[in-house]
């Protein structure tokens, strides 16, 4: 059940295990350079960012803490954390995409390990 989108806009709709729905701005990093940038540089996101593939990321030069959550196949979040400018995060083996935001954002969301996010894309494609 591989899944592949390009970059560009879309929306996150985060799935919570209480069973309400929430729906963000998304971009989305899936060729090699765009996964590359990610979010150095900025000083704020919109809503999320979808790195795709990735099973890990780093801060190394960014401006702000992000919270970072691991997703496995299937889209179910397997690991949530926030990091500090300047670090390098440790892999997760089941993780095929990984989720930034802006430190603090994922849990005002609710998206906590367990939860299911769906991705609606611009041209139909999630």
């Amino acid at each position: 059940m591989g899944r592949r989108w390009r970059d560009g806009l879309g929306e996150l709709v985060v799935r919570r295990t209480d069973g309400t729905r929430i729906s963000l701005p998304l971009e989305i990093a899936a060729s090699y350079r765009a996964r590359t940038k990610g979010l150095l540089g900025r000083d704020s996101v919109d809503g999320a960012m979808l790195l795709s593939p990735a099973s890990g990321v780093h801060t190394f030069r960014m401006r702000m803490a992000i919270d970072v959550a691991h997703l496995d196949r299937r889209l179910r979040v397997i690991a949530v954390r926030t990091m500090k400018p300047g670090r390098l995060g440790r892999p997760r083996l089941r993780a095929r995409h990984v989720l930034e935001a802006e430190a603090g954002a994922m849990a005002g969301w609710g998206l906590t390990v367990g939860a299911v996010v769906d991705v609606e894309t611009q041209d139909g494609v999630s």
